[in-house]
């Protein structure tokens, strides 16, 4: 953009950054931020692996151990895969709607400096006396009885990273009920779309009953509260239920994106319309719908009564019919296509087979009865792991190849994505498909070790040897990152030359206000459509004029400091005199801040029509 684009120093670019509420650059941050966070909970599971790979190992401590799988598990589902999900949505869907940014940019920003500094303060639990012991999902007579501040750590920590991602989640709603672009109707939403729609709703109803129990656990913890408390007349299952109505559906928040991720990469890479477009849609819906309705599989084995295991077994095996119509239509969708192999498309393909034994051994947890056998055995950790990297982590990688050249301008090496691929694949199912086994001859879940002559050894080195393979995939796939961004080959609007939805038609990356005129949308994949008849671009729905722009704020990052700083307040006010200041001082930066934002006037400005004739004019590359 000749009149706006000028070059930065490195203090200007992460001011830009610190106080931006565009989504392009929004999606960046949580990107970065995943990704960091992704590497992190992947250290933590190959100290888990190395400590498993042989009988009797003593490479970590058993209250180690415990902290490891607890982080492992946290971090990889809140901190890592969730921000990653959102960094594609941020980046993809305003675009796939033909909007100009989001409905609330301020939110937005939010969204992610909560999610960010949450992630940050559960995470200094390492150096701050000990992280979080009683397993990731944090049963409340573990965690109740967990010495030092690590449960409270994970309370605080996992309270303002939910608020940013609620702020998120309600954000998207809003964007993509008000913000569709003329003639984008429901029916037309690119399947991406439909699962940031979906995924959105779920996160507003399935939030609310976490954040409940863990305000919850933190009076039990912090004020001597005894609401899971037995001997004082609490209950510890109705923590296992607030953790469970929001931990099912959290599986569908993460796999319904990559799900939406795939049904754009089989479309783009087979050349063809998605098969059974609107079965695709309701499908989406429903698995949204039954998510809520099949918590209870997780307490099979807490003693709800035959009545209220039959209801949960049944549900959840009706959940597999929608899953299962999604699974035939990518395979419709490629049967007589045009396919070409590029890295997204091989991810794409491997996710079928790899996502599908997931979900068998889930109709097989399912079972109410066989479930007792299964239950806390590496069985269960089989089949998580199916579902979540076979599905969710595969994904993101798709995506991560696939929209690298729209989100950066640039495209990832094709020989060195295969190659990171083919590592993870043989890594992932090396690792994951011999812990079935290891579960079926009787390994429980969450040990730190075992001993010789149980029949463990071979099972655990060989699952060992692969979480390495995909440690250097990961490897492999930073490498790609950095050199590609070191040379900086510059990309058209379409780099796959098969791009169907509107994210295509605008340069790569695009410019910091999307369209220039909102663009007319005739149909289901409306770029694709244009193509057909020749043309160039969209065709424009309104004439050329001023765009409204927001103005870059400060005040989310301040606020979520605010947060972070009250947190530790909180934390230390019984045992250290400087806690209740500390608390008092971080909640007024925040409250402040607040206030600071509801009386200034922030009309934001406008970007005059002469500017966007200017660049037409010029042939300036955005």
């Amino acid at each position: 953009m000749s009149t706006y684009a000028q070059k930065k120093g490195a203090g200007a670019v992460i001011w830009d950054f610190l106080t931006t509420v565009d989504h392009k650059k929004i999606a960046i941050l949580y990107l970065i931020a995943g990704g960091f966070f992704f590497i992190v909970g992947g250290l933590e599971a190959m100290f888990i692996r190395i400590q498993l790979a042989i009988p009797d190992n003593n490479f970590v401590s058993a209250g180690v151990y415990n902290e490891i799988l607890t982080m492992h598990g946290t971090t990889m589902i809140f901190l890592a895969a969730m921000p990653l999900v959102f960094a594609f949505m941020n980046a993809v869907m305003p675009l796939q709607i033909g909007a100009r940014d989001v409905a609330f940019p301020f939110l937005n920003s939010l969204g992610f400096w909560l999610f960010f500094f949450g992630g940050v303060f559960l995470n200094l639990s390492w150096f701050l006396g000990g992280a979080p012991d009683a397993g990731w999902t944090s049963y409340a007579s573990l965690s109740l009885a967990s010495e030092g501040h690590g449960i409270d750590f994970y309370v605080l920590g996992l309270q303002i990273s939910g608020a940013g991602t609620l702020i998120g989640g309600i954000n998207f709603l809003v964007t993509i009920i008000n913000m569709r672009a003329p003639g984008m109707t429901y029916m037309r939403m690119p399947l991406f779309t439909w699962s940031t729609f979906v995924v959105s709703a779920l996160i507003l109803f399935a939030f609310p009953p976490l954040t409940i129990g863990l305000f919850l656990m933190m009076f039990d913890r912090m004020f001597g509260a005894n609401f899971f408390d037995h001997t004082m007349g609490g209950n510890t299952v109705i923590w296992e239920h607030f953790f469970w109505i929001f931990g099912h559906p959290e599986v569908y928040i993460l796999i319904l994106p990559a799900f939406g991720i795939f049904s754009e990469i089989f479309a783009t890479f087979s050349r063809k319309r998605l098969f059974g477009y609107s079965s695709m849609v309701f499908a989406t819906v429903l698995i949204g719908f039954l998510g809520f309705m099949v918590w209870a599989h997780h307490m099979f084995t807490t003693g709800l009564g035959p009545i209220a295991n039959a209801i949960f077994a049944v549900a959840t095996m009706a959940i597999a019919v929608p899953t299962g119509i999604k699974i035939f239509n990518w395979l419709f969708t490629m049967w007589g296509g045009s396919i070409k192999f590029t890295t997204p498309m091989l991810y794409a393909i491997a996710f079928i087979p790899s996502f599908v034994a997931g979900g068998v051994t889930g109709v097989m947890l399912a079972s109410a009865a066989a479930d007792y056998q299964y239950h806390d055995t590496y069985f269960v950790v089989a089949h998580f792991h199916y579902v979540i990297v076979g599905g969710v982590v595969f994904g993101l990688l798709a995506g991560t190849h696939f929209y690298w050249p729209k989100m950066f301008g640039t495209m990832l090496n094709e020989f060195l994505g295969k190659i990171a691929f083919w590592l993870f694949l043989i890594g992932f199912h090396l690792t994951f498909f011999i812990q079935h086994f290891l579960g079926l001859m009787g390994m429980p879940r969450r040990i730190f070790t075992f001993l010789p002559d149980q029949g463990f050894e071979t099972g655990n080195l060989i699952s060992t040897i692969g979480a390495f393979f995909m440690a250097i995939s990961v490897i492999v796939l930073l490498i790609n990152i950095i050199m590609t961004s070191v040379k900086n080959e510059k990309v058209g609007n379409d780099p796959w030359g098969d791009g169907r939805t509107l994210e295509w038609a605008l340069p790569s990356p695009p410019p910091f206000y999307n369209f220039k005129q909102l663009p007319l949308v005739r149909g289901l994949d409306a770029y694709w459509l244009e193509k057909m008849e020749g043309k160039k671009g969209m065709t424009p729905a309104e004439p050329l004029g001023d765009i409204h722009m927001p103005n870059n704020s400060f005040i989310p990052f301040v606020i979520s400091l605010g947060l972070f700083i009250a947190a530790f307040g909180a934390m230390y006010r019984a045992e250290h005199s400087w806690g209740l200041p500390v608390l008092i001082a971080g909640m007024l930066v925040t409250l402040l801040s607040m206030l600071v934002r509801s009386v200034k006037d922030d009309h934001g400005y406008h970007i005059h029509k002469e500017d966007l004739i200017d660049d037409n004019d010029k042939g300036v590359k955005a």
